[in-house]
C-alpha cells in the first residue's frame, strides 16, 4: 500500500513487535546437497498453522533484483521464485495450509495507481537509456574507458500484470512446483496448498483476506489458528489487525537502506551513472577471480508480531470515563481507519497529514479527545459513522495552518543542518595542508602495523622541506590565477585560496518551484487554483471533491473488512481536499452500486499499460494505443507531467495522467474482440482457485472420487475445518500420472503423488456482514511486553531478538576464544566446521586455550583442528569428528 515511511514509523514507535527469523540452512557433504528437514520443530520456537504468500512481493525481486545480477531468461526467473518459496517454507514450516495468491484484475480504484506506476516505469526506462547514451559519448570523448555495451533485451517488469503470457506461464510453473513438493518433500506431505493465480480477480493480499474472513465465519473454524502472512506492503499490518485473529504474524524481508548498486555504465561499485569517470576497473582478487561477481549478502527475514502490536495499542488506546463501554476491538478498527488518512493505494493523503511529522500520533490524540463527544466509535464491521468522522476532521482542520508553518520551519532547519554537515565533511576530507611521512607520519591508535624506521635522517628532513615548498608553490599559483580572473581584487580570493566556489557551498540550492506555499496566508485559495484550476469560492466544486473523498474512505474500509464493495468506483481527482473542508458530510454517502463486475485481464492491460508496453497485447488492440485515428488515443500520452506537490524527488510526485473512461474503452474494444486467437481468449477469461493435496492427505481419496462424481462440499473433518466447494479442474494434476516440467532445466515428475481440484470459498447471502470481533474460544497469547518496554524507545542500545523465545542465548566467544582467533599462529590452520544437532555448550581445547562457542539452542558449532592435539578427556570427542569436510 502507498504509505511511505509507515513501517519505519511503526517499528521505531513499537520496537518489540519485530523479531529476527532463525533460518536453518541446508547442508552439503561430498558434493551432495542435504535439504532441511521441515518436519522437525520450527527453530523459531513457534508453530504456524497457515502460511499465506502475497506472490507479487516475491515475483518482482526474483525477476529483476536490485542487489545481484538479474536472471538471464524466464526459466531462471521461475527457478529463483521456487527457491524463494522454499526459503519461506523452511523458516515458517506451516502445518495445515499454504496459500499462494498472485495479483489478479484489481478494482478500478486500484487500477489508477497501477496505471501511474507503469507509465512512470516506462518513462524512467526511456530516460535511463538516453542518459546512458549521453554519458557514454561524453566519457569516450574525454578518453575514458567503458566496457563494451551488452546487447540484451531489457526485462519489462510491466509484464507482471494479469493477462500477459508471462503470468500465464508462471501459473503453469507454480502448478508443477506444488506437485513436485507434495510428491517429494516430507514437510509438505499433510499441507493443503491453494493457488490463486492471476486469472482470479482481486489483489493478492485481499484474496488472502477474503479466504480468512470466509473461513473464520464458518462454525467449525479453529479460533486459535496461527496465521503467518508474507509480504512487504504496509497495508498487510492493517489487514492483519482487521481480521481480529489473536495469532497473526507477518514475515517480510529486513529492510536495509543504502544498498550499494553497480554503475549502469561501467558496472563498478561506489558511484552512480552521473558520476561515472570511465576509469579502468581494478583487479578484484589475486587472479581477478571476482571480476564478474557483485558483492551481496543473502537477504534476511523478520517477523512482525501483531499480537504484540495489539498489546501496544491496548495501552495507547485505552480511555477512562467514557460515556459508553470501552471495546478494545472497536478502538483497533478506528485506529486502522485513521491510518487511511495518511495514505493508501486508493486515495491521496490529506495535505496536512504526513507520517514523518507524527500525523498518526496527532490523529490518535485528537481521537481520544473527541471520542467523549462523539458518543461512540467511528466504525463498526467496516461501516463508517460519518457524523463522528466529521468531528475528527474539523479538529485536524483547526490545526492545519500551524501544521503547514511548522513544516516549513522544520524544512528550513533541516537544510541548515545539512549544509553545515556538508561543510564539516568537506573540511575533514581536505585534511591539513601537509602531512609528514615515514616514522613521523600519524598513525591510528591500536594499529599493529608499525611505521618504517628512518634510514637517513638528513635525507628525510630534506624531503619534508621540499614537499612543504612544493605545496606552498601550488597554493600560490592557484591564488595568482584566481586574482587574474577577478581582475586583481585581492579580497575575493584571499580566504578561498583561489578555489572557485561550488554550488554545494552556496546558500541556496536548486529546488522545485512551489506555487502553493502552504505556509503563507491564502494557501487554500492558491491550492485549489493551482491543483484544480478553480477558485476557492466555488463551493459546489469543493463539495464534489469532498464527497468523492468521503465515498473513498467508506469504500476502503469496506474493502478491508467485507470485501470489494464496488469494482467500478474510483476517486476521480489527483489531489485530496483539506481536512477543514469536511463539513456536513453526514449525508454525502448512501451506498455503492450493486453487482458490479471486474475488468477482464486484457481489458485491464488496456487500462494500465503505456503504449511502450503494447507488445504484451494483441496486434489490433495495440494499434488502439498508437494509431492517430484511434478513438482512445488520448488515454496513452507519450509524455506527461509529474507534479512534485511539495516533495523533493520525482517518485514522490503526482503523475498527471488522464483518467480512463470505462465506457469509451469498452466501446473501442468491442471492434477488436473478434480478432483474439483461442489462446488469447483463454488468457482473457477469469479463472478459479486450485486446491492441491498429497496422496497421504485425508482429503486425497475424497477428491479422487470427486472426479467420478459431481460438485461437492468439503467434509469438515477432513481438512482442519476448512470449507468450500470443489469442482473438477479442466487440466487436472492426478496421482500416479506424470507431470511434465515446463522448465527445461528441471526434471519431469514421473511418480506424482499430488492431486488438484478447483476450489471456491464458502458463499454467503447478499448483505451478510462479517463480524470484526474476537471469535468465541479464542485464546489471547501470553503478554510479551514488560514495564520497561513502554519507556524504552530509542534511548537504549537495540539488540535484535532471534525467534519467538526472548530468553534465547546469543552466540558469542569468550575472551580466550578471541585471543585464539587473533593469534597469527592459527590464521592458516585448517578448521573443520561441523554443525551438530545438540542443546549443549561445546568446549574445545585449542593449544591450551579453552574456546567456548555458545550457539543458538537448536545447534552448536564443533570446531576441530587437523593439527594433532594432546589426547585428553577434553579433546577426545573432537579428534574423532565424523566428517573432515566443511559442512556448514
Amino acid at each position: 500500500m502507498g504509505v511511505p515511511a509507515f513501517f519505519r514509523w511503526l517499528s521505531r514507535k513499537y520496537p518489540s513487535i519485530i523479531v529476527h527469523c532463525v533460518e536453518e540452512k541446508g547442508k552439503e557433504c561430498n558434493g551432495v546437497r542435504i535439504p532441511v528437514d521441515t518436519t522437525k520443530p520450527n527453530p523459531n520456537e513457534v508453530e504456524f498453522d497457515n502460511l499465506y504468500l502475497d506472490m507479487n512481493g516475491i515475483i518482482h525481486p526474483c525477476t529483476h533484483p536490485e542487489d545481484k545480477p538479474a536472471p538471464k531468461n524466464e526459466d531462471e526467473m521461475m527457478v529463483a521464485i521456487f527457491e524463494y518459496i522454499d526459503r519461506l517454507f523452511n523458516i515458517v514450516r506451516p502445518r495445515r495450509v499454504l496459500y499462494m495468491a498472485i495479483d489478479g484484475v484489481a478494482p478500478r480504484a486500484k487500477m489508477n495507481q497501477q496505471r501511474s506506476r507503469r507509465f512512470r516505469a516506462s518513462k524512467e526506462g526511456v530516460e535511463l537509456v538516453e542518459e546512458k547514451n549521453r554519458m557514454r559519448e561524453e566519457i569516450i570523448q574525454r578518453g575514458g574507458y567503458l566496457p563494451p555495451e551488452e546487447i540484451k533485451e531489457r526485462f519489462d517488469s510491466n509484464c507482471i500484470t494479469p493477462g500477459t503470457e508471462f503470468m500465464d506461464n508462471l501459473a503453469h510453473c507454480l502448478r508443477y512446483y506444488v506437485a513436485d513438493r507434495l510428491s517429494n518433500d516430507p514437510g509438505w506431505r499433510n499441507v493443503t496448498v491453494f493457488l490463486s493465480d492471476a486469472s482470479v480477480p482481486g489483489e493478492g493480499e485481499h484474496k488472502i483476506m477474503d479466504f480468512v474472513r470466509r473461513q473464520r465465519a464458518q462454525p467449525n473454524h479453529d479460533p486459535n489458528t496461527h496465521h503467518c502472512l508474507c509480504g512487504a506492503d504496509a497495508d498487510l499490518i492493517m489487514l492483519g489487525l482487521a481480521t481480529h485473529e489473536p495469532n497473526f504474524t507477518i514475515i517480510r524481508e529486513e529492510f536495509k537502506p543504502n544498498k550499494p548498486r553497480p554503475c549502469a555504465l561501467c558496472g563498478q561499485m561506489g558511484h552512480e551513472i552521473k558520476d561515472c569517470q570511465g576509469t579502468a576497473r581494478e583487479k578484484q582478487g589475486q587472479h581477478d577471480e571476482f571480476a564478474d561477481t557483485m558483492p551481496a549478502a543473502e537477504q534476511e527475514f523478520i517477523f512482525i508480531r501483531l499480537c504484540v502490536l495489539r498489546e501496544y495499542l491496548a495501552r495507547e488506546l485505552t480511555m477512562a470515563s467514557l460515556p459508553f463501554p470501552f471495546d478494545f476491538e472497536r478502538s483497533v478498527d478506528d485506529w486502522v481507519f485513521m491510518c487511511f488518512f495518511v495514505g493508501n493505494d486508493f486515495l491521496p493523503h490529506l495535505p496536512s497529514l504526513e507520517i514523518r511529522e507524527g500525523a498518526i500520533d496527532r490523529l490518535v490524540n485528537i481521537y481520544k479527545d473527541v471520542v467523549h463527544k462523539t458518543g461512540g466509535y467511528l466504525t463498526q464491521n467496516g461501516y463508517v459513522n460519518l457524523e463522528r468522522v466529521e468531528m475528527i476532521m474539523q479538529a485536524v482542520g483547526v490545526a492545519e495552518d500551524n501544521i503547514f508553518k511548522k513544516r516549513k520551519e522544520d524544512d528550513e532547519s533541516f537544510k541548515r543542518r545539512m549544509k553545515e554537515k556538508r561543510k564539516r565533511m568537506k573540511a575533514e576530507q581536505q585534511g591539513p595542508a601537509y602531512l609528514t611521512t615515514g616514522q613521523f607520519a600519524p598513525h591510528a591508535l591500536g594499529r599493529r602495523d608499525r611505521p618504517e624506521p628512518v634510514q637517513n635522517a638528513r635525507h628525510q628532513a630534506y624531503d619534508m622541506r621540499m614537499q612543504s615548498r612544493e605545496q606552498h608553490n601550488k597554493d600560490a599559483a592557484q591564488s595568482l590565477k584566481a586574482m587574474i580572473r577577478n581582475g586583481g581584487n585581492v579580497s575575493s580570493y584571499s580566504d578561498s585560496r583561489g578555489v572557485k566556489r561550488k554550488a554545494e557551498d552556496s546558500d541556496s540550492e536548486p529546488e522545485p518551484e512551489d506555487n502553493v506555499r502552504l505556509w503563507e496566508e491564502g494557501w487554500k485559495q492558491r491550492y485549489y487554483k493551482t491543483k484544480f484550476d478553480v477558485e476557492v469560492t466555488d463551493e459546489d466544486f469543493r463539495k464534489k471533491v469532498v464527497k468523492s473523498y468521503v465515498e473513498g474512505l467508506c469504500w476502503v474500509l469496506r474493502y478491508y473488512y467485507q470485501g470489494c464493495a464496488s469494482w467500478k468506483w474510483y476517486f476521480p481527482f489527483h489531489y485530496a481536499p483539506f481536512a477543514s473542508d469536511f463539513k456536513d458530510i453526514k449525508d454525502m454517502f448512501t451506498e455503492f452500486e450493486k453487482e458490479t463486475k471486474p475488468f477482464k485481464p486484457l481489458e485491464q492491460l488496456m487500462g494500465v499499460f503505456p503504449a511502450a508496453s503494447g507488445n504484451f497485447l494483441p496486434q489490433t488492440w495495440r494499434n488502439l494505443m498508437t494509431s492517430p485515428v484511434s478513438s482512445i488515443i488520448d488515454f496513452y500520452p507519450d509524455d506527461f507531467a509529474i507534479d512534485l506537490n511539495g516533495k523533493k524527488y520525482a517518485w514522490q510526485g503526482v503523475a498527471l495522467l488522464p483518467f480512463v473512461d470505462e465506457r469509451r474503452l469498452r466501446a473501442a474494444l468491442a471492434d477488436v474482440y473478434p480478432d483474439l486467437t483461442p489462446e488469447e481468449v483463454k488468457r482473457n477469461s477469469l479463472g478459479s482457485d486450485i486446491m492441491f493435496v498429497g496422496k497421504s492427505h485425508p482429503l486425497s481419496d475424497f477428491i479422487h472420487e470427486l472426479y467420478r462424481a459431481e460438485t461437492q462440499e468439503i467434509p469438515v473433518e477432513l481438512c482442519h475445518g476448512i470449507q468450500g466447494t470443489l469442482n473438477l479442474d479442466d487440466d487436472p494434476i492426478l496421482p500416479d500420472k506424470p507431470v511434465r516440467s515446463p522448465i527445461p532445466m528441471l526434471r519431469d515428475i514421473s511418480q506424482n503423488s499430488a492431486i488438484g481440484v478447483k476450489f471456491k470459498d464458502p458463499h454467503y447471502a447478499d448483505g451478510f456482514v462479517f463480524k470484526a470481533v474476537l471469535l468465541p474460544g479464542a485464546k489471547i497469547p501470553n503478554k510479551v511486553l514488560k514495564p520497561g518496554d513502554w519507556e524504552k524507545g530509542n534511548r537504549e542500545p537495540w539488540r535484535p531478538q532471534l525467534g519467538f523465545n526472548p530468553n534465547r542465548q546469543q552466540a558469542h566467544l569468550d575472551q580466550s576464544g578471541f585471543r585464539v582467533w587473533k593469534d597469527p599462529q592459527h590464521e592458516k590452520q585448517n578448521l573443520n566446521l561441523l554443525l551438530v544437532t545438540s542443546r549443549y555448550i561445546l568446549k574445545v581445547r585449542v593449544n591450551s586455550f579453552a574456546l567456548t562457542l555458545v550457539i543458538f539452542p537448536f545447534c552448536t558449532l564443533d570446531l576441530t583442528i587437523r593439527k594433532p592435539l594432546k589426547h585428553d578427556k577434553h579433546t577426545a570427542a573432537s579428534e574423532t569428528s565424523p566428517c573432515d569436510d566443511i559442512i556448514s
